[in-house]
């Protein structure tokens, strides 16, 4: 006896509606499109030219690294302030630089393979300075311009509760 025709029609039926979520299942795995999550990091970077320098030509044929280096070196004005980032904290947590006065801060991140930066607002929460992001462990100088005398939130942007407050006397 034969089975009633329905059953064979359901059966059939059946087999375009794999065939169609095998088809989905496969463009999904073979899928071009780059996945939202994947973090690549910063280039690392380079010591920029120095703007300050002359239009003619210097005697050598290429200014050595070293000297690009002493020279952006030479041209920042001001103080130094030591901030490190360690266990997810900045330390110290209140830092004084000059009013007025371009600075430099000395940033060491001692967290490793842990990305931080520095970024400074004014007491309306406007941002007056953000640095590149260093992953670490690793030490980069920030050159920070001229701020009025008044009291500023620093942050790290990756962790929010990383805070301090800097002092521009």
């Amino acid at each position: 006896m034969r089975p009633p025709r329905t059953v064979r029609l359901v059966r059939f039926a059946a087999v375009p509606v794999l065939i169609v979520a095998l088809a989905s299942l496969a463009a999904a795995c073979v899928s071009t499109a780059s996945p939202g999550w994947t973090f690549v990091p910063p280039p690392p970077s380079s010591a920029a030219p120095s703007a300050g320098g002359s239009a003619g030509p210097s005697g050598s044929a290429a200014a050595s690294p070293s000297a690009a280096s002493s020279a952006a070196a030479s041209a920042a004005t001001g103080s130094v302030v030591n901030l490190k980032a360690q266990n997810i904290a900045f330390d110290p947590k209140t830092l004084t630089a000059p009013a007025g006065a371009a600075f430099q801060i000395a940033f060491d991140n001692q967290d490793n393979a842990t990305m931080h930066d520095v970024q400074i607002k004014d007491g309306s929460g406007k941002e007056v300075f953000k640095g590149d992001l260093v992953t670490g462990v690793a030490q980069k100088t920030y050159d920070v311009p001229a701020l009025k005398a008044g009291s500023y939130t620093f942050s790290c942007t990756v962790h929010p509760t990383m805070t301090g407050t800097l002092e521009a006397k």
